[in-house]
């Protein structure tokens, strides 16, 4: 019988020749990430089981990101204690600034192709751009990892993507991400492993690859997977990573469903307020108005999204009441930016930086409250209501190259309709 990618993942995993969907299965866990949010409740349960030499915890990695920076006591007591365990117990640290866990990650060299990774946050099936099985799990379950380095799954079916034709200039994985929330419906592919194949995928580059799967969270997937290539394999090299073991599905693998999306045509899409999956496309919203803009998160605080920004941006100034934060995705993506001279374009334009973390996305931090009736256009990846710590306003979400192209007008627009929109057509330079 034919295996998908995730299939044979976990089948090599579980030391079994192969799995099929529902079969449960303990597999060994090569790498696992704790957040700030999970952390505490995670060391304390381990210290209740009472594991005296946790060998797994040198494949471990802590990351102050969501609390970053602390925004009270009790932030800054979780993080003293991260600090102190993982100095016992040799376990990778990233502290305050350092970055986003789904970043710091594959940044850091921590997971190949073919590896199977599990981390405290939803959206660790971003790890699936590099041919690795990632999904979300709990604190009490990374407790067992980090005790045993295994994990039970119950192995997903999975749904087969294909992605007809490279994506029009301007358009980004973000707005791919979107109209398949607005198809499917948010978890409307719960527990789903998602196989995205076609010549969209070819065409992207790493960080576009990433927002690809890193959004699959909204659709309930259990993860989101790529096959690896040449992109891949340099990428990983070039960070550090362990020898690549490149998963491809069989001939014959069984899919729950393979569905087809015409790409070629798609336009650049956004969420509107409260729903991640009420979907329109951007040029049809033209005429909503917009107090703040977002840049950055886990989906779309890479270089590449500040480059989409920077070219719409540049010698012009944010419109008239408009204010933008932008929040890279790691420390590394801010001094790449700021050697590319990007932060310098973006702040003359009238935008301010945020250091590398989560807590501007969730509100956790209250860096960007939005006032009573106020519009936030964002790269995040949820819109719920109340989400940036104020009920009464509203949160729309968008690629960032929609996002600075909406600051730059004040209203919803198109980027393509702006100078620099469709900068993948030439040089940015």
């Amino acid at each position: 019988m034919g295996l998908t990618i995730s299939e044979k993942i976990l089948a090599q995993h579980a030391g079994v020749a192969e799995v099929s969907a529902g079969d449960v299965v303990v597999c060994s866990v090569d790498y696992a990430m704790v957040t700030d949010t999970r952390a505490s409740n995670t060391i304390k349960l381990i210290d209740k089981i009472g594991v005296q030499d946790l060998h797994f915890a040198k494949k471990t990695a802590l990351v102050m990101d969501h609390y970053s920076p602390p925004p009270n006591l009790e932030a800054a007591e979780i993080h003293t204690q991260m600090r102190s365990f993982a100095g016992k117990m040799g376990t990778t640290l990233y502290d305050i600034g350092d970055g986003i866990c789904h970043q710091v990650l594959p940044e850091g060299g921590h997971l190949t192709a073919g590896d199977l990774v599990v981390g405290t946050d939803t959206h660790s099936v971003s790890y699936g751009a590099f041919n690795a099985f990632g999904t979300g799990i709990e604190g009490t379950d990374i407790s067992a990892v980090m005790s045993t380095g295994k994990l039970w799954f119950r192995v997903p079916e999975t749904i087969k993507v294909n992605l007809n034709g490279a994506l029009q200039p301007g358009v980004w994985a973000k707005d791919l991400t979107l109209h398949m929330l607005g198809r499917f419906g948010a978890e409307g592919l719960n527990y789903k492993a998602i196989e995205y194949v076609g010549d969209a995928v070819t065409q992207m580059n790493i960080d576009d690859r990433m927002t690809l799967c890193n959004h699959a969270a909204e659709l309930g997937a259990k993860a989101a997977i790529l096959e690896a290539d040449q992109k891949t394999l340099d990428w990983l090299k070039a960070h550090g990573a362990a020898i690549p073991k490149p998963v491809f599905a069989d001939r014959d693998a069984k899919y729950a469903d393979v569905i087809e999306i015409d790409t070629k045509n798609l336009a650049p899409q956004v969420a509107r307020k409260h729903r991640v999956d009420d979907i329109v496309p951007a040029h049809e919203v033209s005429n909503q108005k917009i107090q703040f803009a977002l840049i950055g998160t886990c989906t779309n605080g890479r270089l590449d999204d500040i480059r989409q920004a920077a070219a719409i941006l540049r010698g012009k100034k944010l419109a008239p009441g408009v204010r933008m934060i932008v929040t890279p995705a790691s420390r590394k993506i801010y001094i790449d930016a700021l050697r590319e001279g990007l932060i310098e374009i973006l702040t003359m334009a009238g935008a301010s930086f945020e250091a590398a973390g989560c807590g501007t996305c969730v509100g956790i931090t209250n860096h960007l409250v939005p006032g009573n009736g106020d519009t936030v256009i964002s790269t995040a990846n949820r819109n719920f209501k109340g989400r940036l710590s104020n009920p009464d306003s509203e949160i729309w979400l968008g690629s960032a190259a929609t996002v600075a192209a909406s600051a730059l007008t004040g209203f919803i627009t198109d980027p393509r309709t702006i100078a620099g929109g469709d900068w993948r057509a030439t040089s940015w330079n």
